[in-house]
């Protein structure tokens, strides 16, 4: 009796440990979610800021060049300008990860060249003997007032229509890169499997000899992850941009980033965060493999999850 007594009490404290471990790795994932989503909405927010400015001085530049030409003066520079500009907005547009300090560096010269440009707009109307000297003070204050008063209407502009992006974005982004970071597959091989099972793995496969494509590849750990069933789809694009696929042997459609795309075989595994290794075999027999690079591209949940290259001679 006294021993049964000594097993449930054991049993007892195994479980409240257990519990004790789990509460930690729960409140440990929220607290990596937390971060994450804030450190993207201050990004976020830095690059909506950076951008408005960008925007508030391609205004005034264009202001600037239509004045200077109405009064004959010279503007090939800010057309240069400008062009640069236009290069720095979308070099911004397209990164996520942008440098805002060099982006700030940029906009105090844009701004120091439109207001030596101011002095060069007075002394143009005075050559023609539109500025006298009485109001010369009181026009440029007015420049100055006009390029101010524009330039925060665009930023009005540019922010309201910044932060509805923004707003309608950012839980978006939390979304995916909370479900990205889950899983990520690295050290992709791919390997031939001939007609007799034997496997090679070579820097250039033999084109004729493949009746089967293995793909090889590991799953880092990552605590986030939950301990489930994934389901890995595996895509197979020639030189071409094709993207190899049966029906008949199980290629389907998946949605990738929003988009529904072709892919060319797929596994169920069951994800155990030790660094697992998974492979995947193509069985598409009896059809040579055109000579070319071929891009192997791996996607679980929504997303792009690795990806690497092949070549068959």
């Amino acid at each position: 009796m006294e021993s049964s007594n000594n097993t449930s009490k054991i049993a007892l404290i195994v479980l409240a440990v257990l519990t004790a471990v789990l509460g930690v790795l729960y409140f440990r994932s929220n607290q990596l979610n937390n971060e994450q989503a804030t450190t993207i909405e201050e990004k976020a927010t830095e690059l909506a800021n950076t951008r408005t400015s960008l925007d508030s001085i391609s205004t005034q530049l264009d202001a600037k060049i239509a004045e200077i030409k109405s009064l004959g003066g010279q503007v090939a520079d800010l057309e240069a300008l400008k062009v640069q500009l236009e290069q720095d907005k979308s070099s911004l547009k397209q990164s996520n990860h942008a440098t805002i300090a060099s982006y700030e560096a940029k906009i105090k010269e844009y701004n120091l060249v439109l207001t030596q440009k101011d002095g060069e707009i007075v002394e143009l109307k005075k050559q023609n003997g539109i500025l006298t000297e009485s109001n010369q003070v009181l026009t440029t204050q007015n420049t100055n007032l006009n390029n101010e008063n524009t330039g925060l209407k665009t930023q009005n502009k540019s922010l309201s229509d910044t932060l509805n992006e923004t707003a309608a974005k950012n839980k978006e982004l939390a979304r995916k890169v909370s479900i990205a970071a889950a899983l990520k597959a690295q050290n992709l091989r791919v390997l031939a499997v001939n007609a007799k099972g034997k496997e090679t793995e070579r820097a250039r496969l033999n084109g004729k000899k493949i009746e089967k494509l293995k793909v090889v590849f590991s799953l880092a750990n990552n605590p986030i992850t939950k301990l489930e069933n994934k389901t890995i789809y595996v895509r197979v694009i020639d030189g071409e941009g094709a993207t190899l696929s049966d029906e008949a042997i199980g290629s389907g459609k998946v949605n990738v980033n929003g988009k529904e795309v072709i892919y060319t075989t797929k596994q169920v595994i069951t994800y155990t965060n030790d660094n697992q290794e998974v492979s995947v075999v193509y069985p598409r027999g009896g059809v040579a493999y055109k000579p070319g690079r071929y891009t192997v591209e791996l996607i679980a949940e929504g997303f792009t999850v690795g990806a690497g290259t092949f070549e068959v001679k």
